[in-house]
């Protein structure tokens, strides 16, 4: 804690320091930043208190109260309220400082959870609701966290794992459940019981001193040994991430955004979540996947953010109804006129594609794809059906932007546009090639990764952040990603899976010799399956098996252990094919399994 003065000295110089870091986007020569009229912030505190400022009675969030009911609106000014009534409940708790765990399905009580943990109490630690009690109990460990807010499924989990006592947990609330009796906290109760401090004068939460660089956000990745790396994020990094993409996206205060994907995740987090507030713009709410296109119609959004996995399939969609109606050759034909007439300035979309537009809801602009690689076909056949389509490339560590295909001038086949203040060079390029490692550097670029100094020195050197993705950077600041420098299996719905975190739960299993995991996508379903190529141990095989076994009694044993293994794992992480092998993997002279070795794979179905 600092004296008052010397927090409103401190304050000023980050102020200053903001203010020059948007001068230099509203003097930059850069021809693709055209929309230069960003404000400064600070923090992220200071970006919802100017926000409320500018657009108090907007509409923030669109919410529904139930599946049949219509979206309703609730303005910024009344969302701040909420924050601050919760934030105020939270530090009068005594969590001033502390870890503060949010999990649940995308929704209006998990944004204001969010902003309240990190404008005035402490750290907040998005958890996935993909993950298992146990993976959520070690992460809850591994942070220290002291209070979780989750929506009601959550509920009987977070009091078990409160109730065992290996965590630090001490409050629990429930953000959608009815009546919360002893077990946990309503949120209704303590946001009236905020609200309640706040009119008798506690002031503690609202003049909590926020510094830009104070921990605010602790982000846990796919770890590699069975224990996930927590991103440490600032209030320097999370303003970085939310000022500088709008400066070559156009975001303006009537812009509805459609969430769909997963909020914990920093992607959306950042880029549908707080620049949108930042932006004076919307949140509307996807009540699931299976009411995509029902929400869309309803909230009619212009903007929304998506990994290839959901874009290609709705663009699929629209190529087999077409053909299914015999319309397929007219669609191609339209399609082609189109993208010649856009290059005259003549947009036939509206005309041509007035059906396929409503799928989105009638009014979107532009769908952001990230997360993954995105056929460039996909992103061009967006584009001639008249909504924009761009790519951005970015990771937890960076807040996540790394790069972003400005809307001015997007290249299908690029994974982003360095914007400025967002710099990249490449590590080691090949002399003939240019191909190296991505690196990233600027104020976007997280503190380090939570109690882990030698993972943190690994990859942040020198001021720049090593992706371990391997690309390069055309003339033009492009970015290119040619593959994975580290193992990591990208899922086509942008989910990370590290092998070596499957290939370590294998290797305790006493029939398991050796093994690699490697990521097959599925021509049925075009999912990517997890698969593991296993050569077992015959000595343990004989003991469980006995002397006459078959391959499918090897078979059986294996997925009866690799059953229970599953059952343990977020289902994105789990062996869904298995490839037994008799023979040894091809190795490198180091004995390490060589990866991209086909006979390593083995055959799959």
């Amino acid at each position: 804690m600092i004296s008052t003065e010397d927090y409103r000295r401190i304050k000023e110089k980050e102020l200053q320091v903001a203010e020059a870091r948007v001068d230099g986007i509203r003097n930059s020569a850069d021809p693709h930043v055209r929309y230069r009229d960003v404000r400064p912030i600070t923090d992220v505190r200071h970006m919802l208190e100017t926000s409320v400022e500018l657009y108090a009675d907007r509409v923030a969030f669109h919410v529904k109260d139930s599946h049949d009911a219509p979206y309703r609106g609730i303005s910024y000014r009344k969302a701040k309220e909420d924050v601050d009534a919760l934030g105020t409940f939270l530090a009068g708790k005594g969590l001033r400082g502390g870890k503060i765990a949010v999990i649940g399905e995308n929704c209006y009580q998990w944004a204001i959870s969010y902003l309240a943990a990190v404008c005035g109490v402490g750290v907040v630690v998005p958890l996935d609701k993909e993950l298992s009690a146990k993976e959520i109990e070690d992460l809850l460990i591994e942070s220290g966290t002291e209070c979780a807010l989750f929506t009601e499924k959550f509920r009987d989990m977070f009091i078990g794992i409160r109730n065992g006592g290996r965590t630090a947990l001490k409050f629990l609330v429930d953000l959608t459940g009815g009546g919360a009796g002893q077990d946990a906290l309503s949120l209704e109760d303590c946001l009236g019981e905020g609200a309640r401090m706040l009119s008798l004068g506690e002031r503690g939460y609202l003049d909590a001193q926020i510094l830009e660089d104070d921990l605010c956000a602790l982000l846990f990745t796919s770890g590699t040994t069975g224990i996930a790396k927590g991103v440490m994020l600032s209030h320097k990094n999370l303003a970085a991430g939310i000022t500088i993409p709008p400066t070559v996206l156009n975001i303006v205060k009537e812009d509805v955004f459609f969430s769909i994907l997963p909020v914990h995740h920093c992607y959306e987090c950042t880029c549908g979540f707080l620049i949108p507030l930042y932006r004076g713009a919307s949140v509307a709410y996807c009540e699931g996947l299976k009411y995509i296109v029902k929400n869309l119609s309803e909230a009619r959004p212009t903007v929304v953010l998506l990994v290839p996995l959901i874009l290609e399939s709705l663009y699929g969609k629209i190529w087999q109804n077409a053909k299914k109606n015999g319309k397929d050759g007219l669609l191609r034909r339209v399609s082609r006129i189109n993208s010649f007439t856009k290059r005259i300035g003549i947009d036939l979309a509206p005309i041509f594609f007035k059906q396929i537009q409503a799928l989105f809801g009638g009014r979107m602009k532009v769908v952001i794809c990230g997360g993954a690689a995105i056929d460039p076909a996909v992103l061009q056949g967006i584009k001639d059906f008249g909504i924009m389509a761009v790519q951005g490339y970015g990771l937890t560590e960076c807040s996540p932007i790394c790069a972003l295909n400005p809307d001015s001038a997007s290249k299908n086949d690029a994974a982003g546009y360095l914007v400025p203040g967002f710099d990249g060079m490449i590590a080691d390029p090949d002399p003939e090639t240019g191909i190296g490692e991505i690196c990233a550097k600027g104020d976007h670029v997280m503190m380090g990764y939570c109690n882990d100094p030698e993972a943190t020195a690994e990859v942040l050197r020198d001021g720049w952040f090593y992706t371990g993705d391997l690309g390069y950077i055309d003339s033009d600041r492009y970015v290119h990603i040619t593959g994975r420098k580290k193992n990591v299996i990208i899922t086509k719905n942008g989910k990370n899976v590290f092998p070596e975190e499957l290939e370590y739960h294998l290797g305790r299993l006493d029939v398991v010799a050796e093994s690699m995991v490697w990521g097959k996508d599925s021509e049925a379903t075009g999912e990517t399956l997890i698969v593991a190529s296993i050569r077992p141990d015959g000595d343990a095989l004989r003991e469980a098996l006995g002397e006459g076994y078959a391959d499918e009694d090897v078979e059986r044993l294996l997925w009866e252990k690799i059953d229970a293994i599953n059952d343990e794992l977020a289902l994105f992480k789990r062996i869904r094919r298995i490839v037994v092998r008799k023979e040894e993997f091809e190795m490198t002279t180091g004995k390490k399994i060589k990866r991209f070795v086909d006979a390593n794979k083995g055959e799959t179905d």
